[in-house]
This record gives C-alpha cells, sequence and structure tokens, in this order.
C-alpha cells in the first residue's frame, strides 16, 4: 500500500492538538507532496505513465508522463509532458505523426468538508494539435483535478490506528472540518477544525 505524502503533517498537527478534543489545526503542504499524490493516484502505469489513448502495446496512442507540480501566487499548477503516436494503425505500425510535448492546468485549492480538493482548472499550455488537444483537455480540466482529490479525514484516521502502538495512546479522529486551503509561498496551507478522543 502507498504511503500518503499527507500523513507526517497531519500526524505533527494531530499531536500537537491532541491536548484537547476539539481544537484548531494548521498543516503545511508541498508541491513536492502533491506531485507524489499525483503520481500515486494517477500516473501509477508502466513506466509511470497514464494512457489517453491506447497502451503500453498500442502502435497509436497518447500519454502523459512527468507530472510536476508548483505553485504560483494563489494557485497550482500541473505540468506533465505528452508523447504521442496519432494516425491509423496497419499491419501493427502507427501511420501518421509523432508528437512529443508539454501541457500545463493551473487549479485553485478548495476545502470541501473533510477533503483536499480542486476547482475552476484553467489550461494554461496545450499543444498545436487539435487531435491531440482533443484528448488533453478533458484530462487536464478533469481528471487531473479529480485524482488530486484526498480525504484528509480518512488519512488522518488510517494514521491514527496505530497510536497506541507508536505514542502509547489511543487516539481517534470524531470529526474533521476543513476551513480553507490558501497557497502561501512554497506551501499549501490547510487550516481545520478536528475533534479527537485520547485514551
Amino acid at each position: 500500500m502507498h504511503r500518503s505524502p499527507f500523513r507526517l503533517a497531519l500526524a505533527v498537527a494531530l499531536v500537537l492538538s491532541a491536548a484537547r478534543s476539539a481544537s484548531a489545526i494548521e498543516a503545511r503542504v508541498s508541491a513536492q507532496a502533491l506531485e507524489r499524490t499525483l503520481q500515486t493516484q494517477l500516473f501509477n502505469g508502466p513506466q509511470g505513465r497514464y494512457y489517453l489513448r491506447g497502451d503500453a502495446t498500442s502502435a497509436c496512442y497518447v500519454y502523459a508522463e512527468s507530472p510536476r507540480v508548483t505553485f504560483v501566487q494563489n494557485r497550482i499548477v500541473v505540468h506533465v509532458h505528452t508523447k504521442s503516436k496519432l494516425g491509423t494503425t496497419l499491419h501493427g505500425t502507427c501511420i501518421g505523426v509523432s508528437l512529443d510535448t508539454d501541457a500545463d492546468v493551473s487549479l485553485i485549492p478548495e476545502a470541501e468538508q473533510e477533503s483536499i480538493g480542486f476547482r475552476d482548472a484553467r489550461i494554461e499550455r496545450l499543444s498545436s494539435s487539435k487531435e491531440l488537444n482533443f484528448l488533453l483537455v478533458p484530462f487536464l480540466s478533469r481528471k487531473v483535478p479529480a485524482q488530486m482529490k484526498v480525504n484528509a479525514a480518512i488519512l488522518m484516521r488510517q494514521l491514527l490506528s496505530r497510536s497506541t502502538e507508536t505514542t502509547g495512546y489511543a487516539l481517534s479522529l470524531s470529526s474533521l472540518k476543513l476551513h480553507s486551503l490558501l497557497v502561501d509561498g512554497s506551501s499549501l496551507v490547510m487550516d481545520a477544525d478536528a475533534t479527537l478522543n485520547v485514551d
């Protein structure tokens, strides 16, 4: 099972807030953590690729790879590299054109009750191919933000499930409500209220 990149930040926040049953917490999430989440949840195919058309055995195909996440002002920018062979398959060979290009989408982080979500997808860069862009636009504007979404409450409960072994205290999360998600320099800042039980 993949370990979530959010776990360390959430664990620290939980330990700091465990002295009271209910308290506000703040966690800072790096661009690299979001990048690893995207790799785990979407770019988890062979060689870290996500196929928009075809697969590793197809003569004609389109795939995205090497996602990179950065923060620009109040937005999260996701950069991907794409490779494609567009055309018609004939006797196991793709008759058409090969393209090697980059694409970018930017997103606004949004608190969704217990989840870290994303909205307002804005395409920042596309290829010069209308056929390739026909596949890239829905991938960048819908698939990428959907697969970056993380339920923070589930992650916290997974962290706390072994708290007795690691701390000697049985910690459990009763409720979590995210109030805001803001880009602050090199971090995504998560402000939330959590209700914890400590035995």
